[in-house]
């Protein structure tokens, strides 16, 4: 695929397939030209910054690199080049960014490129001791709030959850009633207790109950990425709490629509498949 010319004056997304094409692998997402890219956009911004050096670090030992472990790489790269200062830092990447998203469907593969930004908050945003040692949280959780509405902060947001739970889930708990549907999601799908790719969240595996005020007000919302991500996330429940996660289905079906009943369906597709009863006694009400 030819890539896209340098544009001088903004910043810029590395060309991407709208899905994994035979013989390539996600990883390819964060190669020669998504380096290129970060480079380009940082340099737009932040005119110190050393677009050659950080180059020839992201792409020292990145081949063998899975995707989301490029991810890391790119992190510790930029972390390498931009000021020592974590807030200093996370706002010169902040003023980087391409516009958010505008659609919830067919976003396609290009929004990977934000995996380091993502992983440099998740990796340097919880210590002090980065941030000339000052509380990074507020900092923190402004960067995901944006990095949300252009891929996703749901890997990020899980090491704030296990580290500062109760102030990260209020923050999570405002955002429920966000405008912007990827924000919305993100305080379902990133509160999943076993989120595939994502580090687990022990203390929800054990008790999830903390975060049902979250998936309550977002059982009903009017986009189907959100529905879906509050579906799963109960499937999730299901697997360690199933009459939790079958009581709580049986509590939505009161006056349940017509999109809260395939949310129903869908969150308990895994143990129905499995011939539970409960799940399938859901499944035949939520029709």
């Amino acid at each position: 695929m030819p890539r896209r010319p340098l544009t001088a004056s903004r910043p810029r997304l590395p060309t991407a397939p709208r899905s994994i094409q035979k013989g390539s692998s996600l990883a390819d997402l964060l190669d020669r030209e998504a380096i290129e890219c970060l480079a380009h956009n940082i340099s737009l911004v932040h005119p110190d910054f050393d677009g050659k050096a950080f180059q020839r670090s992201a792409l020292n030992g990145l081949k063998p690199l899975s995707i989301m472990q490029r991810g890391h790489h790119l992190a510790r790269a930029l972390r390498e080049h931009l000021p020592a200062c974590y807030e200093q830092a996370v706002r010169i990447l902040l003023k980087s960014l391409t516009p958010p998203l505008t659609g919830t469907e067919d976003l396609g593969l290009a929004v990977f490129f934000y995996l380091p930004h993502v992983s440099f908050v998740a990796t340097y945003g919880l210590d002090p001791a980065h941030n000339d040692g000052r509380d990074p949280f507020d900092i923190s959780m402004l960067a995901q709030y944006e990095l949300t509405k252009r891929f996703s902060a749901e890997f990020s947001i899980r090491p704030f959850l296990i580290r500062w739970p109760e102030r990260t889930l209020a923050q999570l708990q405002q955002w429920a009633n966000d405008p912007d549907p990827h924000v919305r999601r993100l305080c379902s799908e990133g509160t999943r207790p076993r989120l595939p790719w994502a580090t687990r969240i022990p203390a929800f595996i054990k008790d999830p109950r903390p975060v049902l005020p979250i998936l309550e007000a977002l059982k009903d919302d009017a986009d189907l990425y959100v529905r879906r991500s509050v579906a799963n996330h109960l499937g999730d429940i299901a697997k360690d709490h199933p009459h939790l996660a079958f009581e709580l289905c049986e509590q939505w079906l009161d006056g349940a629509t017509t999109e809260r009943k395939w949310l129903l369906r869908h969150a308990v597709r895994h143990p129905a498949k499995k011939g539970v009863k409960e799940a399938l006694r859901i499944r035949k009400l939520a029709r």
